[in-house]
Protein backbone atom coordinates (compact mmCIF):
# COMPACT_ATOMS: atom_id res chain seq x y z
CA UNK A 1 0.00 0.00 0.00
CA UNK A 2 2.56 2.40 1.21
CA UNK A 3 4.44 1.68 -2.30
CA UNK A 4 1.19 3.15 -4.40
CA UNK A 5 0.53 5.73 -2.42
CA UNK A 6 3.97 7.15 -2.04
CA UNK A 7 4.22 6.79 -6.32
CA UNK A 8 1.12 8.84 -6.15
CA UNK A 9 2.10 11.06 -3.32
CA UNK A 10 6.13 12.04 -4.24
CA UNK A 11 5.23 14.20 -7.31
CA UNK A 12 2.28 15.96 -5.52
CA UNK A 13 4.29 16.52 -2.57
CA UNK A 14 7.38 18.22 -5.03
CA UNK A 15 4.20 20.16 -7.12
CA UNK A 16 2.98 21.67 -3.67
CA UNK A 17 6.49 21.96 -2.40
CA UNK A 18 7.38 24.21 -5.74
CA UNK A 19 4.46 26.04 -5.59
CA UNK A 20 4.96 26.71 -2.08
CA UNK A 21 8.18 27.95 -2.83
CA UNK A 22 6.60 30.21 -5.42
CA UNK A 23 4.34 32.23 -2.56
CA UNK A 24 7.34 31.78 -0.77
CA UNK A 25 9.71 33.57 -3.39
CA UNK A 26 6.87 36.27 -3.66
CA UNK A 27 7.05 36.95 0.16
CA UNK A 28 10.81 36.67 0.50
CA UNK A 29 11.34 39.39 -2.04
CA UNK A 30 8.92 41.91 -1.53
CA UNK A 31 9.71 41.38 1.93
CA UNK A 32 13.09 43.57 1.17
CA UNK A 33 10.90 46.36 0.56
CA UNK A 34 9.60 46.67 4.08
CA UNK A 35 7.07 45.14 6.70
CA UNK A 36 4.14 47.51 5.04
CA UNK A 37 4.55 45.40 2.03
CA UNK A 38 4.44 42.07 3.50
CA UNK A 39 1.41 43.33 5.03
CA UNK A 40 0.08 44.58 2.11
CA UNK A 41 0.78 41.74 -0.23
CA UNK A 42 -0.03 39.13 2.21
CA UNK A 43 -3.56 40.40 2.59
CA UNK A 44 -3.52 40.84 -1.42
CA UNK A 45 -3.01 37.59 -1.70
CA UNK A 46 -6.08 36.61 0.76
CA UNK A 47 -8.60 37.51 -1.85
CA UNK A 48 -6.33 34.70 -3.73
CA UNK A 49 -6.47 32.15 -0.70
CA UNK A 50 -10.13 32.32 -0.88
CA UNK A 51 -10.65 31.77 -4.47
CA UNK A 52 -7.79 28.88 -4.15
CA UNK A 53 -10.38 27.19 -1.44
CA UNK A 54 -13.18 27.54 -3.53
CA UNK A 55 -11.81 26.00 -6.48
CA UNK A 56 -10.33 23.27 -4.30
CA UNK A 57 -13.72 22.71 -3.27
CA UNK A 58 -15.19 22.20 -7.13
CA UNK A 59 -11.58 20.25 -8.24
CA UNK A 60 -12.03 17.97 -4.80
CA UNK A 61 -15.90 17.53 -5.40
CA UNK A 62 -15.31 16.49 -9.00
CA UNK A 63 -12.12 14.65 -8.03
CA UNK A 64 -14.51 12.08 -5.42
CA UNK A 65 -16.12 11.20 -8.75
CA UNK A 66 -12.76 11.02 -11.28
CA UNK A 67 -11.15 8.52 -8.86
CA UNK A 68 -14.00 6.74 -8.61
CA UNK A 69 -14.83 6.63 -12.57
CA UNK A 70 -11.12 5.86 -12.96
CA UNK A 71 -11.72 3.11 -10.75
CA UNK A 72 -14.67 1.55 -13.22
CA UNK A 73 -12.44 2.97 -16.48
CA UNK A 74 -15.48 5.05 -17.24
CA UNK A 75 -13.82 7.93 -19.66
CA UNK A 76 -17.56 10.05 -20.43
CA UNK A 77 -17.97 10.12 -17.18
CA UNK A 78 -14.50 11.35 -16.54
CA UNK A 79 -15.00 14.19 -19.29
CA UNK A 80 -18.24 14.62 -18.26
CA UNK A 81 -17.11 16.02 -14.71
CA UNK A 82 -14.46 17.60 -16.05
CA UNK A 83 -16.62 19.88 -17.86
CA UNK A 84 -18.85 20.53 -14.35
CA UNK A 85 -15.44 21.60 -13.26
CA UNK A 86 -14.61 23.73 -15.72
CA UNK A 87 -17.51 25.69 -16.23
CA UNK A 88 -17.53 26.25 -12.41
CA UNK A 89 -14.18 27.37 -11.95
CA UNK A 90 -13.99 29.31 -14.87
CA UNK A 91 -17.44 31.55 -13.44
CA UNK A 92 -16.29 31.68 -10.05
CA UNK A 93 -12.28 32.88 -11.59
CA UNK A 94 -14.49 35.48 -13.82
CA UNK A 95 -15.99 36.96 -10.38
CA UNK A 96 -13.28 37.22 -8.41
CA UNK A 97 -11.09 39.32 -11.39
CA UNK A 98 -14.18 41.40 -11.81
CA UNK A 99 -13.92 42.81 -8.02
CA UNK A 100 -10.43 42.52 -7.45
CA UNK A 101 -9.90 44.87 -10.57
CA UNK A 102 -13.13 47.40 -9.81
CA UNK A 103 -12.67 47.58 -5.96
CA UNK A 104 -9.26 46.45 -4.44
CA UNK A 105 -9.52 48.85 -1.96
CA UNK A 106 -12.77 48.25 -0.65
CA UNK A 107 -11.65 44.33 -0.29
CA UNK A 108 -7.70 45.08 0.88
CA UNK A 109 -9.45 47.53 3.41
CA UNK A 110 -11.75 44.60 4.93
CA UNK A 111 -8.48 43.02 6.84
CA UNK A 112 -6.31 46.46 7.65
CA UNK A 113 -7.25 50.25 8.48
CA UNK A 114 -3.81 51.01 7.36
CA UNK A 115 -4.13 53.41 4.75
CA UNK A 116 -0.83 52.77 3.20
CA UNK A 117 -1.29 48.91 3.30
CA UNK A 118 -4.76 49.59 1.27
CA UNK A 119 -2.91 51.39 -0.89
CA UNK A 120 -0.16 48.83 -1.71
CA UNK A 121 -1.81 46.27 -1.16
CA UNK A 122 -4.86 46.94 -3.80
CA UNK A 123 -2.09 48.19 -6.44
CA UNK A 124 -0.70 44.36 -6.23
CA UNK A 125 -4.02 42.89 -6.41
CA UNK A 126 -5.61 44.85 -9.31
CA UNK A 127 -3.00 43.25 -11.05
CA UNK A 128 -2.80 39.86 -10.01
CA UNK A 129 -6.45 39.40 -10.41
CA UNK A 130 -5.87 38.95 -13.95
CA UNK A 131 -3.96 35.27 -13.35
CA UNK A 132 -7.34 34.18 -11.62
CA UNK A 133 -8.84 32.40 -14.63
CA UNK A 134 -5.57 30.86 -15.70
CA UNK A 135 -5.68 29.28 -12.11
CA UNK A 136 -8.89 28.27 -12.47
CA UNK A 137 -8.27 26.12 -15.21
CA UNK A 138 -5.58 24.58 -13.93
CA UNK A 139 -6.56 23.97 -11.26
CA UNK A 140 -9.84 21.91 -12.02
CA UNK A 141 -7.07 19.98 -14.95
CA UNK A 142 -4.61 19.36 -12.53
CA UNK A 143 -7.33 17.60 -10.39
CA UNK A 144 -8.50 15.17 -12.80
CA UNK A 145 -4.81 14.58 -14.14
CA UNK A 146 -4.08 13.46 -10.45
CA UNK A 147 -7.29 11.28 -10.07
CA UNK A 148 -6.16 9.78 -12.72
CA UNK A 149 -2.50 8.76 -11.44
CA UNK A 150 -0.86 11.35 -14.48
CA UNK A 151 0.62 13.05 -11.30
CA UNK A 152 4.40 14.12 -13.20
CA UNK A 153 2.85 16.91 -15.57
CA UNK A 154 1.09 18.93 -12.90
CA UNK A 155 4.41 18.81 -10.97
CA UNK A 156 6.67 19.94 -14.30
CA UNK A 157 3.86 22.40 -15.02
CA UNK A 158 4.03 23.86 -11.56
CA UNK A 159 8.27 23.74 -11.42
CA UNK A 160 7.94 25.74 -15.05
CA UNK A 161 5.81 28.33 -13.31
CA UNK A 162 7.96 28.55 -10.24
CA UNK A 163 10.90 29.21 -12.93
CA UNK A 164 9.28 32.11 -14.46
CA UNK A 165 7.92 33.50 -11.05
CA UNK A 166 11.34 33.64 -9.80
CA UNK A 167 13.09 35.06 -12.92
CA UNK A 168 9.98 37.75 -13.29
CA UNK A 169 9.67 38.52 -9.88
CA UNK A 170 13.29 39.89 -9.51
CA UNK A 171 13.23 41.97 -12.61
CA UNK A 172 10.51 43.57 -12.13
CA UNK A 173 9.87 44.21 -8.37
CA UNK A 174 13.75 45.66 -8.38
CA UNK A 175 13.88 47.04 -11.73
CA UNK A 176 17.03 45.02 -13.21
CA UNK A 177 18.48 45.83 -16.46
CA UNK A 178 16.33 47.72 -19.05
CA UNK A 179 13.24 46.45 -16.94
CA UNK A 180 11.77 49.10 -14.88
CA UNK A 181 11.45 48.70 -10.87
CA UNK A 182 7.69 48.30 -9.80
CA UNK A 183 7.88 47.04 -6.42
CA UNK A 184 4.59 44.92 -6.01
CA UNK A 185 2.99 45.42 -8.88
CA UNK A 186 5.82 43.99 -10.49
CA UNK A 187 5.51 40.61 -8.52
CA UNK A 188 1.81 40.75 -9.78
CA UNK A 189 2.83 40.97 -13.40
CA UNK A 190 5.19 38.59 -12.52
CA UNK A 191 2.18 36.02 -11.00
CA UNK A 192 -0.12 36.58 -14.12
CA UNK A 193 2.79 35.29 -16.78
CA UNK A 194 3.61 32.10 -14.52
CA UNK A 195 -0.01 31.42 -14.23
CA UNK A 196 -0.67 31.61 -17.88
CA UNK A 197 2.80 29.14 -18.92
CA UNK A 198 1.66 26.97 -16.44
CA UNK A 199 -1.78 26.63 -17.62
CA UNK A 200 -0.66 26.39 -21.55
CA UNK A 201 1.52 23.58 -20.50
CA UNK A 202 -0.92 21.54 -18.64
CA UNK A 203 -3.44 21.62 -21.57
CA UNK A 204 -0.57 21.17 -24.55
CA UNK A 205 1.10 18.18 -22.93
CA UNK A 206 -2.04 16.26 -22.17
CA UNK A 207 -3.54 16.71 -25.24
CA UNK A 208 -0.03 16.00 -27.28
CA UNK A 209 0.50 12.85 -25.12
CA UNK A 210 -3.06 11.68 -25.38
CA UNK A 211 -3.56 11.63 -21.74
CA UNK A 212 -7.71 9.86 -20.90
CA UNK A 213 -8.78 13.30 -19.26
CA UNK A 214 -8.21 15.01 -23.04
CA UNK A 215 -11.41 15.30 -24.85
CA UNK A 216 -13.32 17.62 -26.89
CA UNK A 217 -14.91 20.16 -25.73
CA UNK A 218 -17.93 18.83 -26.94
CA UNK A 219 -17.21 15.94 -25.01
CA UNK A 220 -16.95 18.06 -22.06
CA UNK A 221 -20.12 19.87 -22.76
CA UNK A 222 -22.67 16.44 -23.28
CA UNK A 223 -23.26 16.43 -19.26
CA UNK A 224 -26.89 16.37 -18.26
CA UNK A 225 -29.09 18.68 -15.37
CA UNK A 226 -28.90 15.02 -13.75
CA UNK A 227 -25.62 14.75 -13.97
CA UNK A 228 -25.26 18.63 -12.27
CA UNK A 229 -27.93 17.83 -9.46
CA UNK A 230 -25.49 14.45 -8.49
CA UNK A 231 -22.21 16.72 -9.11
CA UNK A 232 -23.93 19.12 -6.53
CA UNK A 233 -25.17 16.54 -4.31
CA UNK A 234 -21.68 15.19 -3.36
CA UNK A 235 -19.52 18.16 -4.07
CA UNK A 236 -21.70 21.07 -3.26
CA UNK A 237 -20.87 20.54 0.65
CA UNK A 238 -16.95 20.58 -0.34
CA UNK A 239 -17.67 23.34 -2.03
CA UNK A 240 -19.61 25.03 0.92
CA UNK A 241 -16.89 23.64 2.70
CA UNK A 242 -13.62 25.10 1.33
CA UNK A 243 -15.74 28.41 0.71
CA UNK A 244 -16.84 28.60 4.66
CA UNK A 245 -13.26 27.66 5.53
CA UNK A 246 -11.90 29.75 3.27
CA UNK A 247 -13.63 32.68 4.73
CA UNK A 248 -12.44 31.39 7.90
CA UNK A 249 -8.77 31.63 6.76
CA UNK A 250 -9.00 35.29 5.60
CA UNK A 251 -11.32 36.08 8.67
CA UNK A 252 -7.99 34.63 10.78
CA UNK A 253 -5.91 37.60 8.64
CA UNK A 254 -8.53 40.61 9.35
CA UNK A 255 -8.42 39.60 13.58
CA UNK A 256 -4.80 39.67 13.05
CA UNK A 257 -4.84 42.72 10.44
CA UNK A 258 -7.05 44.62 12.45
CA UNK A 259 -5.14 43.80 15.98
CA UNK A 260 -1.83 45.25 13.95
CA UNK A 261 0.64 45.55 10.96
CA UNK A 262 3.16 44.24 13.60
CA UNK A 263 0.41 40.87 13.95
CA UNK A 264 -0.46 40.59 10.30
CA UNK A 265 3.48 41.37 9.08
CA UNK A 266 4.44 37.93 11.80
CA UNK A 267 1.31 35.87 10.38
CA UNK A 268 1.76 36.25 7.03
CA UNK A 269 5.65 35.14 7.38
CA UNK A 270 4.38 32.32 9.76
CA UNK A 271 2.00 31.07 7.25
CA UNK A 272 4.74 30.99 4.51
CA UNK A 273 6.99 29.43 6.09
CA UNK A 274 4.27 26.28 7.49
CA UNK A 275 3.46 26.25 3.59
CA UNK A 276 6.91 24.60 2.74
CA UNK A 277 6.61 21.82 5.89
CA UNK A 278 2.89 20.80 5.23
CA UNK A 279 3.19 19.98 1.60
CA UNK A 280 4.35 16.12 2.79
CA UNK A 281 0.64 15.75 4.26
CA UNK A 282 -1.24 17.63 1.18
CA UNK A 283 0.84 14.78 -0.96
CA UNK A 284 -0.16 12.39 1.36
CA UNK A 285 -3.59 12.98 1.79
CA UNK A 286 -4.05 13.60 -1.99
CA UNK A 287 -2.61 10.66 -3.10
CA UNK A 288 -4.98 8.67 -0.15
CA UNK A 289 -8.14 10.61 -2.02
CA UNK A 290 -7.16 8.76 -4.92
CA UNK A 291 -6.10 5.42 -4.12
CA UNK A 292 -9.39 5.19 -1.76
CA UNK A 293 -11.47 6.29 -3.96
CA UNK A 294 -10.13 4.55 -6.94
CA UNK A 295 -10.79 1.49 -4.51
CA UNK A 296 -13.89 2.08 -3.73
CA UNK A 297 -15.38 2.53 -7.45
CA UNK A 298 -13.55 -1.44 -8.10
CA UNK A 299 -15.65 -2.21 -5.31
CA UNK A 300 -12.91 -3.13 -2.86
CA UNK A 301 -14.36 -1.85 0.25
CA UNK A 302 -12.19 -3.70 2.32
CA UNK A 303 -9.38 -2.69 1.20
CA UNK A 304 -10.37 0.72 1.30
CA UNK A 305 -11.27 0.44 5.26
CA UNK A 306 -7.95 -1.03 5.30
CA UNK A 307 -5.92 1.99 3.72
CA UNK A 308 -8.21 4.57 5.69
CA UNK A 309 -6.73 3.04 9.37
CA UNK A 310 -3.32 2.95 8.08
CA UNK A 311 -3.04 6.76 6.91
CA UNK A 312 -5.15 7.67 10.16
CA UNK A 313 -2.13 6.83 12.34
CA UNK A 314 0.50 7.31 10.32
CA UNK A 315 -0.10 10.69 9.20
CA UNK A 316 -0.03 12.08 13.12
CA UNK A 317 3.11 10.02 13.48
CA UNK A 318 5.09 11.76 10.92
CA UNK A 319 3.78 15.14 11.77
CA UNK A 320 6.17 14.91 14.84
CA UNK A 321 9.27 14.50 12.73
CA UNK A 322 8.52 17.04 10.13
CA UNK A 323 6.85 19.52 12.62
CA UNK A 324 10.46 19.69 14.18
CA UNK A 325 11.85 21.14 10.81
CA UNK A 326 10.59 24.69 12.49
CA UNK A 327 12.55 24.75 15.08
CA UNK A 328 15.61 25.25 12.76
CA UNK A 329 14.00 27.06 10.18
CA UNK A 330 13.03 30.01 12.99
CA UNK A 331 16.33 30.71 13.67
CA UNK A 332 16.70 31.45 9.89
CA UNK A 333 13.80 34.25 9.95
CA UNK A 334 16.57 37.38 10.58
CA UNK A 335 18.35 36.13 7.52
CA UNK A 336 15.18 35.85 5.28
CA UNK A 337 13.26 38.92 5.94
CA UNK A 338 13.43 42.74 6.58
CA UNK A 339 11.48 43.54 8.98
CA UNK A 340 11.67 44.43 12.66
CA UNK A 341 12.85 42.60 15.61
CA UNK A 342 9.85 42.06 17.15
CA UNK A 343 7.66 40.88 13.86
CA UNK A 344 10.68 37.65 13.93
CA UNK A 345 10.08 37.31 17.42
CA UNK A 346 6.25 36.83 17.02
CA UNK A 347 6.60 35.25 13.95
CA UNK A 348 9.09 32.59 15.59
CA UNK A 349 7.18 31.86 18.59
CA UNK A 350 4.20 31.17 16.19
CA UNK A 351 6.27 28.23 14.44
CA UNK A 352 6.43 26.89 18.02
CA UNK A 353 2.69 26.94 18.67
CA UNK A 354 1.93 25.50 15.09
CA UNK A 355 4.78 22.78 15.83
CA UNK A 356 2.87 21.57 18.42
CA UNK A 357 -0.31 21.13 17.00
CA UNK A 358 0.93 19.39 13.68
CA UNK A 359 0.16 15.91 14.47
CA UNK A 360 -3.84 16.91 14.66
CA UNK A 361 -3.76 19.16 12.13
CA UNK A 362 -2.29 16.19 9.42
CA UNK A 363 -4.88 14.06 11.47
CA UNK A 364 -7.48 16.04 10.87
CA UNK A 365 -6.33 17.09 7.14
CA UNK A 366 -6.21 12.92 6.51
CA UNK A 367 -9.36 12.45 8.04
CA UNK A 368 -11.48 15.43 5.80
CA UNK A 369 -9.81 15.54 2.84
CA UNK A 370 -7.91 11.97 2.33
CA UNK A 371 -10.47 9.82 3.90
CA UNK A 372 -14.15 11.18 4.26
CA UNK A 373 -14.37 13.03 0.60
CA UNK A 374 -12.71 9.91 -1.34
CA UNK A 375 -15.71 7.71 0.60
CA UNK A 376 -18.21 10.81 -0.38
CA UNK A 377 -18.88 11.32 3.06
CA UNK A 378 -18.94 15.18 2.08
CA UNK A 379 -21.89 16.55 4.76
CA UNK A 380 -20.54 15.28 7.73
CA UNK A 381 -16.37 16.35 7.02
CA UNK A 382 -17.79 19.66 6.07
CA UNK A 383 -19.65 20.59 8.95
CA UNK A 384 -16.88 19.51 11.49
CA UNK A 385 -13.62 21.08 9.37
CA UNK A 386 -15.31 24.73 9.50
CA UNK A 387 -18.30 24.08 12.44
CA UNK A 388 -15.62 24.34 14.96
CA UNK A 389 -13.10 27.09 13.26
CA UNK A 390 -16.58 29.39 13.32
CA UNK A 391 -17.84 28.16 16.67
CA UNK A 392 -14.70 28.14 18.92
CA UNK A 393 -11.12 29.08 16.96
CA UNK A 394 -12.40 32.59 15.43
CA UNK A 395 -14.68 33.77 18.16
CA UNK A 396 -12.12 32.76 21.01
CA UNK A 397 -9.41 34.64 18.87
CA UNK A 398 -11.48 37.78 18.50
CA UNK A 399 -12.01 38.45 21.91
CA UNK A 400 -8.64 37.68 22.71
CA UNK A 401 -7.51 40.24 19.74
CA UNK A 402 -9.88 42.89 20.53
CA UNK A 403 -10.31 43.18 24.03
CA UNK A 404 -7.04 42.20 25.88
CA UNK A 405 -3.66 42.82 25.63
CA UNK A 406 -1.84 39.66 25.09
CA UNK A 407 0.56 39.40 22.22
CA UNK A 408 -0.03 38.01 19.05
CA UNK A 409 1.36 34.71 19.40
CA UNK A 410 -1.56 33.91 21.97
CA UNK A 411 -4.21 34.68 19.11
CA UNK A 412 -2.48 32.02 16.81
CA UNK A 413 -3.03 29.98 19.92
CA UNK A 414 -6.47 30.07 20.30
CA UNK A 415 -6.82 29.83 16.40
CA UNK A 416 -5.31 26.58 16.63
CA UNK A 417 -7.65 25.77 18.99
CA UNK A 418 -10.39 24.03 17.01
CA UNK A 419 -7.67 21.34 15.94
CA UNK A 420 -8.57 19.50 19.25
CA UNK A 421 -12.23 19.00 18.88
CA UNK A 422 -12.06 18.16 15.21
CA UNK A 423 -9.62 15.21 15.92
CA UNK A 424 -11.93 13.97 18.58
CA UNK A 425 -14.86 14.18 16.03
CA UNK A 426 -12.88 12.70 13.08
CA UNK A 427 -11.42 9.54 15.08
CA UNK A 428 -15.00 8.40 15.75
CA UNK A 429 -16.35 9.00 12.16
CA UNK A 430 -13.34 6.80 11.17
CA UNK A 431 -14.47 4.04 13.79
CA UNK A 432 -17.94 4.14 12.69
CA UNK A 433 -17.04 3.03 9.41
CA UNK A 434 -19.56 5.42 8.10
CA UNK A 435 -17.83 7.58 5.58
CA UNK A 436 -17.51 4.98 3.04
CA UNK A 437 -20.22 5.42 0.02
CA UNK A 438 -19.90 4.64 -3.84
CA UNK A 439 -20.95 7.34 -5.50
CA UNK A 440 -21.24 6.25 -9.00
CA UNK A 441 -22.76 3.50 -9.15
Amino acid sequence: MFKSLFVIALPIILQNLIQSTVNMLDTLMVGQLGSVEIAAVGLGNQIYILLNMILFGISSGGGIFIAQYWGKKDKVGIWKTEGIMFSFSIIISLLFTIASVFVPKFLIGLYSKDIQVIEIGSQYLRVAAFSFPFFGLSFAFSMALKSTEHVKLPMIATLISLVMNGILNYLLIFGIGFFPALGVVGAGVATCISRAIECFVLFIVAYVKKFEVAASIKSFLKFTFFEIRKFIKIAFPVIINETIWGLGTTMQSLIMGRSSTLAISAFNITNTISQITWVFFIGVGGAAAILIGKKIGEGNEKEARHTANTLAWFMPVMAIFIGLLLLPISRLLPFMFNVEGEILYQAKMMLMVLMCSYPLNAFNMCWVVGICRAGGDTIFAAFADVGFMWLIAIPLASCVAYFTNLQPYMIYICLLSEQIFKAAVGFYRLKSGKWLHNVVE
